[in-house]
């Protein structure tokens, strides 16, 4: 098992975000998180990645509780995120966004090679290298954001709705994408508005209401889950 989650609590201030919630992710896998806005996907995610502590809960990660590390080791243990929004560095370039990306990666051999990747990967990327982040469109900093996080060399990607705001021939190339980068031997964890896409792009799914799992199963499966379909799937 590469990632389990067990019986986390979150709290943001006063309020439960996250109730007990378990999951975990084989090496290999896309899995998909999906529900309502306010559910606790992000919190979960922002938990996993560093940014949050839990009240209570274990996060073991290649046989590791990472729940107590710091943002930092987390990157280093091999876990990137794309976070909601993609928050890229305007007033930086499209190469030093990158480089952004790599800082924790100390072989200069491996930081070029992971150029490379990311650029063959991404070919709008190379051409728009030395322009300010900030004037690229929201599917090319989506794919700039994706680009920064793979230059950390991830064992595991979180990605947080890769696809929010979005024109529809960019969500098609961007599930497109995640699909390559599990393919090339990431694996994924992936939370997402657009529960149709990230289902069935989705090994395996757990669908989370008010801060709790309530259902779980194959991508296949929850799709054609009338309960699903209806809640999320506009069924």
């Amino acid at each position: 098992m590469l990632l389990t989650v067990d019986d986390l609590f979150v709290n943001y201030g006063v309020i439960n975000a996250v109730k007990g919630v378990s999951f975990n992710i084989n090496e290999g896998e896309i899995v998909s998180l999906i529900g309502a806005n306010g559910a606790g996907k992000s919190t979960i995610l922002k938990t996993i990645s560093g940014l949050l502590r839990p009240k209570s809960g274990k996060i073991t990660y290649e046989d590791q509780e990472i729940q107590s590390k710091s943002a930092p080791k987390v990157v280093a243990d091999g876990i990137s995120q794309v976070p909601e929004g993609r928050h890229i560095f305007a007033g930086l370039t499209v190469m030093e966004n990158l480089q952004m990306g790599s800082f924790l990666v100390k072989d200069r051999a491996k930081i070029k090679q992971n150029f490379d990747e990311v650029f063959e990967r991404f070919p709008i990327l190379k051409q728009r290298k030395n322009q300010d982040a900030a004037t690229l469109s929201g599917g090319e900093q989506q794919m700039l954001a994706m680009g920064r996080a793979l230059m950390a060399n991830p064992k595991l990607i979180l990605l947080d709705e890769p696809s929010m705001g979005l024109a529809p021939i960019f969500i098609n190339e961007i599930f497109d994408i995640i699909k390559e980068i599990n393919k090339q031997g990431t694996t994924v964890l992936l939370i997402e508005q657009n529960a149709k896409k990230a289902l069935s792009i989705a090994d395996r799914g757990y669908v989370l209401a008010t801060g709790k799992i309530q259902m779980t199963g194959t991508g296949d499966e929850l799709l054609a889950n009338k309960d699903v379909q209806k809640a999320y799937l506009g069924g």
